[in-house]
């Protein structure tokens, strides 16, 4: 189930940002959904097209239209310096004869005395016999231009649309971090894993009206124009201050220790990093939930649904029955209220649920749920896809409880 507007899980995601501050509107017509987002680019000459009308939005994403839109991006954000060029040499004067002017005359003992010759009365006189050196003339500086790619016309991916813009901003280094502080935790995850949580973080993911689920892409999926307008459109609003907040984010990030079990949930979930929301979703691949079709794709207890019911572990015993419900409310008021944990003890691979009144909610008024992975972050499908967030803000004022499948299933270790 969905968390109200994308602005508050935004909100949610930083615990920083202000409400409505990058709310999409929504269209019903797959050929303009995109629509506002295509007027911000191409009102800054982005993207290669004048106007909307021209703007080819289902075409596919080129290569080398991808490094057009990241250069253009840079240069609209952080436009080169000027070209200042050196102020030119004084000309040099030389003498054939006595380049070196504190070299005397070897016939003139006394520096005091003047030379005898009476055809230089003036020393300001310049010998006609000397030459002076041009004066240079600087060389232009040629216009930057956008790199040329190896495969210009292949598509690109909706990953790779991600990954080149998030290193277009200036923040490859924080999607390393996310990686790298992952992988020494000892998880396992895909090559997209730190550049798909930054994106996110960024907000460069649109969750499409269920109605519409058929356009949305999976990470390996070519990108859509229209896609990256979108996206190039919000780091255009928020790239000015959100940079330094996800940078910091990931300066931040810090996983704890985990036991066996606890990694093996939690590689499963981080394996669906950058998967799309999909209302009733349970799959990586094509499925028909609800009578809609989808090309794969997660919505909030869909995602858990699939780490702890889906997914076959050796040794599981009774994890995969000890969620019987389908649905978010229904899975969150499967537990005594003595089993319940609370936020202070939350620990790695539990289950978290997050209702209107917090710990005070109802099961029947529970609307969102994810899995915890530890020192204040949690991984879900919401308005983004399958994310990584902080419990800050919107999500710790609403958080509900929490339980333990693994405890459930008498797992330890």
């Amino acid at each position: 189930m969905r968390v109200g507007l994308k602005a508050a899980v935004i909100a949610a995601v930083l615990g920083l940002v202000p409400a409505g501050a990058a709310a999409a509107p929504r269209h019903s017509s797959s050929a303009s959904w995109a629509l506002p987002q295509i007027r911000a680019v191409t009102s800054v000459g982005l993207m290669g097209a004048k106007s909307p009308a021209t703007f080819r939005p289902n075409a596919l994403l080129t290569n080398q239209a991808l490094a057009n839109l990241v250069f253009g991006l840079q240069q609209l954000l952080a436009p080169p310096a000027p070209v200042v060029q050196p102020a030119p040499p004084p000309p040099v004067v030389t003498d054939p004869v006595t380049t070196d002017p504190t070299i005397t005359d070897p016939t003139v003992t006394d520096p005091t005395q003047t030379t005898t010759d009476p055809t230089v009365t003036d020393p300001t006189v310049t010998d006609p016999t000397t030459t002076t050196v041009p004066e240079p003339v600087p060389a232009p500086v040629p216009a930057p231009t956008p790199p040329k790619t190896a495969h210009p016309a292949a598509s690109a991916t909706l990953a790779t649309l991600d990954a080149q813009l998030v290193d277009g901003l200036g923040l490859g280094a924080a999607a390393a971090e996310f990686a790298q502080k992952t992988q020494a935790a000892g998880l396992t995850f895909p090559w997209r894993f730190g550049t798909e949580v930054v994106a996110r973080l960024l907000g460069l993911r649109i969750d499409h009206p269920a109605r519409e689920d058929s356009i949305e892409l999976l990470p390996d999926d070519p990108s859509t124009r229209a896609e990256a307008a979108y996206s190039a459109a919000q780091i255009i609003h928020t790239s000015g201050w959100l940079v330094p907040v996800v940078q910091a984010a990931a300066d931040s990030f810090s996983l704890p220790s985990f036991s066996t079990w606890q990694r093996r949930i939690l590689d499963t979930a981080f394996a669906r990093i950058g998967m799309p929301y999909v209302w009733g979703g349970t799959s990586d691949g094509h499925e028909v939930d609800f009578g809609i079709a989808a090309r794969g794709g997660y919505d909030c207890s869909g995602f858990v649904w699939r780490v702890y019911k889906l997914t076959a572990y050796p040794g599981e015993g009774d994890l995969a029955s000890v969620l019987r419900g389908r649905t978010t409310y229904v899975m969150s008021g499967e537990v005594p209220r003595s089993e319940l944990i609370d936020f202070a003890h939350l620990q790695p691979a539990d289950v978290i649920f997050f209702g209107a009144h917090g710990p005070r909610s109802s099961p029947s008024e529970v609307d969102h749920m994810g899995i915890y992975v530890g020192n204040g972050w949690f991984i879900n499908s919401s308005e983004y896809g399958v994310a990584l967030a902080q419990l800050t803000g919107y999500y710790r004022q609403h958080f509900a409880w929490g339980r333990r499948p693994l405890r459930e299933a008498g797992l330890t270790g």
